[in-house]
């Protein structure tokens, strides 16, 4: 079952940029966590499941034994260069295509274009609304105007979806009924009171979920699991059940969920347009990414379960995300095969699902 799934492309259905220029010790273990800084003096981030995953997974990308000792490695990732490290790494991860949010890039990454010609891959961008809606603000639209240059810019971007970071900033808990244009106008407003305008307000995330919905963009959701600032008391999926009814019949993308993947599972069984992922938990969770992937999978339909890496800053994590994935479903798979609750044939046609076909159907890529 491995070498089947080790033999089909994935489609990463979320995904970042990598950087292009070389890292220092600290600043790659600080890439390897959500947390703001690596952590204080005496602890390492190599000594965590990613950490241990990394070690055991990347060095033979790079031309060293496997549990290669963090300086070997790094001193190894100097002398190859940022370029040819990023072009091992995303080649290794054996990508047709890839759906990069390209909202988030607090300094210079590689775009969606670079980032497909490493892979060898088809390369769709994703629209962070929070991002679209403070560029528009900050570009000094008239409240009155806000919600209509929203849509046009919307419209404009080729994009194959659109994502919404609410559960960082306002949490989960957004109401399934439209704003009235008022209520966007006074929340414009107040966005554009702001010195540097950032997006908040339950009323605004609403209204650009509801965009996205008008254009017809399957919307992503960051859920759980995230960085420092992200308030895992309001990121759990079930607060947007209402909202997520509401946008039926446009594809709801319920992203990472861990610790809530199976709340997240249960959306996808009980909701038509709802699909799910496992994200960045799934190398953060590194050797015990397969209790992961099979607690997800207890409720989601498998036609409703995508792949995705949200690999960010570290082209490792394109491979590592990639890699831990196909060994946890293939072992999930084969031990089903073994067990008698499903064939053999059922198991190969339940990875092309997972690996790419899901994502193909509900991108229409």
């Amino acid at each position: 079952m491995l070498e089947y799934l080790e033999s089909l492309p994935l489609v990463d259905h979320h995904c970042h940029g990598v950087l292009d220029r070389e890292l220092g010790r600290e600043e790659f273990e600080a890439s390897l966590t959500e947390a703001e800084t690596a952590g204080p003096p005496g602890v390492s981030m190599f000594d965590t499941q990613v950490g241990f995953a990394l070690r055991r997974w990347c060095p033979p990308v790079l031309g060293l034994e496997a549990h290669a000792e963090p300086d070997a490695y790094l001193a190894r990732r100097a002398e190859l260069g940022a370029a040819e490290v990023n072009r091992r790494f995303l080649e290794a991860a054996g990508l047709d295509a890839m759906c990069v949010d390209t909202g988030y890039t607090p300094e210079a990454l590689l775009g969606p274009a670079e980032l497909g010609r490493l892979a060898g891959a088809r390369a769709h961008e994703v629209v962070r609304l929070e991002a679209l809606a403070e560029e528009i603000a900050a570009g000094g639209v008239d409240a009155a105007r806000f919600a209509d240059e929203v849509r046009t810019r919307l419209a404009a971007r080729d994009a194959v979806a659109a994502k919404s970071v609410a559960a960082y900033r306002a949490g989960l808990e957004l109401r399934g009924e439209r704003p009235s244009d008022r209520e966007v106008a006074a929340a414009a407003g107040r966005l554009m009171e702001q010195e540097r305008p950032r997006v908040c307000d339950e009323v605004l995330h609403r209204f650009l979920v509801f965009c996205a919905v008008d254009a017809g963009l399957p919307v992503q959701f960051h859920v759980g699991y995230g960085d420092a600032d992200a308030d895992l008391r309001r990121g759990d999926p079930l607060l947007l059940a209402d909202l997520l009814r509401a946008m039926d019949p446009v594809p709801a993308l319920l992203l990472h969920n861990y610790p809530f993947h199976r709340h997240a599972g249960y959306l996808a069984q009980v909701l038509p347009n709802v699909y799910v992922d496992a994200g960045l938990a799934t190398h953060n969770l590194g050797y015990r990414a397969p209790a992961l992937i099979a607690e997800l999978l207890e409720l989601a339909p498998f036609p409703k379960v995508l792949y995705s890496s949200d690999a960010f800053a570290l082209a490792e994590l394109y491979h590592l995300g990639a890699l831990l994935f196909r060994h946890a479903l293939a072992g999930l798979l084969a031990g089903g095969v073994e067990d008698g609750a499903w064939t053999a044939k059922d198991a190969e046609r339940v990875a092309g699902l997972v690996a790419s076909g899901n994502a193909r159907r509900v991108y229409g890529i």
